[in-house]
């Protein structure tokens, strides 16, 4: 198959190196001038799920650029993996330059999917998610993923042909694929996860010292629990994860997620990388949060927890 990855990014690049070690061909697309200060090289020390997350492995990884993307290329899969405010602009771009391509949208969204993506032709998008992250410093990405991916559909999005190929691929590149019958139920709760755990990061100074504490994910658990309402206001269905939240004790589940994320653990391993690399700034880790309190204030949603912690999110 023939990729095109938006963007250098971390998840972007995670992903190329599995995808090509699998066989196909992938090329990043990066903004003119970038290709040059990158570099035609990665070096890569990460933790690979698929085959032992405990294992560090090193590799300098020379890697394809273009920085032109005309509307009749023969791509067979544009991966987009980016920032969630980010989904608009490269929606835009990709409005004139989409040919025959399957596009895959890999990250965050918190509008309605189908809106976020009105732009693009409904048969030609699949809904996906990664599991992994880290972080640059310089050409060096440190982090990794698990062996699971996520995917399912939204609305209209494809659920046929292209959807079956871009499960194929995952698994013939080594991942397990955990699909979902209702994608944006899966990818707006998820949401209110990353909220939770980031708004807690900023109160108390980074990731890992939430993560080290089932005192702090208690914390970030009941963020994430007065959040569910807007789920609900915003027209979502109560699923699973939503039930496990309302009913089991908030300390019980930082109990359990901090024992998870021990000292050697891949998602420790990989939150630690993103602080170390300074990736998870300010910024965007505030978005979160921040977006989840203005459609709490726009749907009539009272949020106490989340109002008070306003100061350590609120735009600078």
């Amino acid at each position: 198959m023939k990729i095109l990855m938006i963007g250098r990014g971390v998840i972007a690049t995670l992903y190329a190196r599995a995808f090509e070690k699998a066989g196909n061909s992938v090329t990043f697309y990066v903004r003119p001038g970038r290709a040059a200060q990158y570099g035609p090289f990665v070096n890569l020390e990460i933790r690979d799920g698929r085959v032992n997350s405990k294992i560090l492995t090193h590799e300098k990884w020379p890697i394809s650029m273009r920085e032109e993307l005309n509307a009749d290329h023969d791509y067979d899969l544009i991966f987009v993996s980016v920032n969630h405010n980010q989904l608009d602009e490269v929606v835009s771009f990709l409005s004139t330059r989409v040919s025959k391509a399957t596009v895959l949208i890999f990250n965050n969204v918190w509008v309605d999917p189908q809106t976020a993506v009105s732009a693009l032709p409904d048969e030609q998008v699949v809904w996906g998610f990664p599991g992994g992250g880290g972080g640059f410093s310089g050409s060096t990405l440190k982090g990794g993923f698990v062996k699971t991916v996520f995917m399912g559909s939204c609305g209209n999005s494809n659920r046929g042909t292209r959807y079956q190929t871009v499960r194929e691929l995952f698994r013939s590149a080594g991942f397990s694929v955990t699909e979902s019958k209702d994608f944006r139920s899966w990818l707006w709760f998820h949401f209110i996860m990353d909220a939770g755990l980031t708004v807690q990061s900023l109160k108390v100074g980074g990731f890992v010292t939430v993560f080290s504490s089932a005192a702090q994910l208690k914390e970030a658990f009941l963020l994430m629990r007065e959040m569910l309402p807007v789920l609900k206001a915003k027209g979502d269905k109560t699923g699973l994860g939503s039930i496990i939240l309302l009913n089991l004790p908030a300390g019980l589940l930082g109990f359990i997620l901090q024992k998870f994320l021990g000292e050697d653990s891949l998602g420790r391993f990989l939150m630690t990388q993103v602080e170390a690399s300074g990736y998870g700034g300010y910024e965007l880790t505030a978005l979160y949060a921040r977006d989840v309190l203005t459609d709490a204030r726009r749907l009539g949603v009272s949020l106490p927890r989340l109002t008070a912690l306003e100061p350590v999110f609120k735009a600078k």
